[in-house]
């Protein structure tokens, strides 16, 4: 029997620990918190999106950064025999839109209790509470851990499963990196991703909490030089943009915001500029003998009125019957493209993930092992591995953990 430590316990670091005690080691899991799989509670706003109902192919279309490198991974342990184990567990699962896979009991409560049972099935060994402070590196190969308490602890393998830096409040601090520095391996650039936006305008705060559905985003740099676009839905907070099209799109500006960012949101993309103008015609029509102010809410939300007026130009009060030609050009540009200047993210503390890692040309994509040091293994976010949301970065986790716990140390069985 070997011995196998495995750094964090998060998803990637329980399923690796659950598969290599599957295949008869002694697993030792040593986290830093109180508890096992404390971003898992925070995934789904709390109900945990633990896969997505798709094929490897579309899994790779929303994985931005190395897609491929994931192909041996989700084709060993794919979305399907995620959805099979949670099951086995007694987690019903039910999908909902984009495919997504939630618990029925829309708890992720339930999920991180089924994983502590499988744990306790498994028979790993767990070490709450207790940071890992370095890695025991001889000949070549890893032979152990040194704790923050300076016990070592001897093993026969090691698997690295730390997560990046977002959300550091679940323990996520980047620890891993530093791990695979010292063993000489490279780490990518390190980026918030899946990230909430600032802006520049302070109209933003006025619409806070207000959340548009069926938008289109297109994102340019200073020069017009077009970085993205999408079609969904988005939120107005009090210091900028969020909402799944505005999260998607962060992942496209990292290290970009130099560049001068703007974001146009078009208010009514399936209206050309012509029938929205024979739009807002009717509506005006309608309301000929109103106010301005009064003459807008057939087409935009109530809490946005205010700010599209101020940005018309036209006063509030100015009866709808003198509102000439010019003034309402200028206002169908304005909602199809209603423009904010983005300064940068919000920051690791509401990133959903980090983009950047463990550079996945020195690990092995069969077995996540490492390419330098023997018998060390990296898996889930501490890699330069991210995903869109829905479902796929967890998946990345459980693939990845799945594959290092089924591969290390298999010599010795």
């Amino acid at each position: 029997m070997s011995k196998v430590i495995v750094i964090g316990g998060g998803a990637a670091g329980i399923f690796a620990a659950g598969k290599a005690a599957e295949n008869g080691h002694e697993v030792h899991i040593y986290e830093k918190n109180n508890k096992l799989g404390k971003k898992i509670y925070i995934t789904g706003k709390g109900r945990c999106n633990i896969t997505n109902d798709s094929d490897v192919d579309n899994f790779l279309n929303n994985i931005p950064g190395n897609p491929y490198f994931l192909y041996s991974a989700f084709y060993t342990f794919d979305s399907q025999k995620t959805i099979e184990f949670f099951n086995a567990l007694g987690v019903k699962t039910k999908v909902e839109r984009g495919n997504r896979v939630f618990p029925v009991s829309d708890k992720a409560i339930d999920v991180v209790v089924a994983l502590e049972g499988y744990m306790r099935k498994m028979k790993v060994k767990l070490h709450l509470e207790t940071p890992v402070k370095s890695l025991i590196v001889e000949g070549g190969a890893v032979k152990g851990i040194v704790t923050s308490r300076g016990e070592k602890v001897m093993a026969d393998g090691v698997i690295v499963t730390t997560g990046g830096l977002s959300y550091p409040g679940t323990g996520s601090t980047g620890d891993g990196y530093n791990f695979a520095k010292d063993c000489g391996h490279h780490v990518t650039p390190l980026y918030p991703s899946l990230v909430p936006l600032k802006a520049k305008e302070k109209w933003c705060a006025d619409l806070m909490g207000l959340s548009l559905k069926n938008i289109k985003i297109v994102i340019k740099n200073s020069k017009g030089k077009e970085m993205y676009e999408d079609f969904g839905e988005m939120l107005f907070t009090h210091y900028g943009v969020s909402g799944p099209v505005i999260l998607s799109a962060s992942r496209h500006l990292l290290g970009k915001f130099g560049e001068g960012v703007m974001l146009s949101i078009d208010l009514k993309p399936a209206l050309d500029y012509k029938e929205l103008d024979n739009r807002i015609l009717r509506d005006f029509e309608k309301y000929i003998n109103k106010n301005f102010v009064n003459a807008l809410d057939d087409l935009l939300p109530q809490k946005m009125i205010p700010v599209i007026i101020e940005l018309s130009g036209i006063a509030k009060d100015k009866k709808v019957h003198d509102i000439t030609k010019e003034e309402r050009k200028a206002l169908v540009e304005l909602l199809k493209s209603l423009t904010l200047n983005i300064t940068g993210t919000s920051g690791y503390n509401e990133a959903v993930i980090t983009s950047g890692g463990v550079d996945v040309d020195e690990i092995n994509p069969s077995t996540m092992e490492s390419k330098i040091v023997k018998n060390l293994y990296f898996a889930g976010e501490v890699l330069d591995l991210d995903a869109y949301t829905g479902g796929f970065n967890l998946q990345i986790a459980f693939s990845t953990g799945y594959v290092a716990g089924n591969s290390i140390c298999m010599e010795e069985i």
